[in-house]
């Protein structure tokens, strides 16, 4: 099990609407649980699972929203709550 914390920084005055776009995309991947808080998105499951969608996030959410900045915490071995 993984659990990945990763919060997006979008390089735009209208940061809401990107951040929404990247949680709503990530909630469709099968497989994970996500959870959304004010300031960060939780994001568990199987290690390859979690990476794979998160390689594929990340090059979705630039070719599609645009430059952002991500902040993420890997834990390895722990499925948050």
């Amino acid at each position: 099990m993984l659990t990945v914390e990763i919060s997006m920084y979008p390089f735009q005055q209208d940061y809401e609407t990107p951040i929404l776009a990247f949680i709503k995309e990530l909630n469709s991947h099968p497989g994970l649980r996500v959870q959304t808080t004010a300031t960060a998105t939780l994001i568990v499951g199987e290690h390859q699972t979690v990476m794979k969608v998160l390689t594929d996030m990340l090059a979705w959410s630039h070719d599609t929203l645009g430059k952002a900045v991500y902040v993420t915490k890997f834990i390895p071995g722990f499925a948050a709550q």
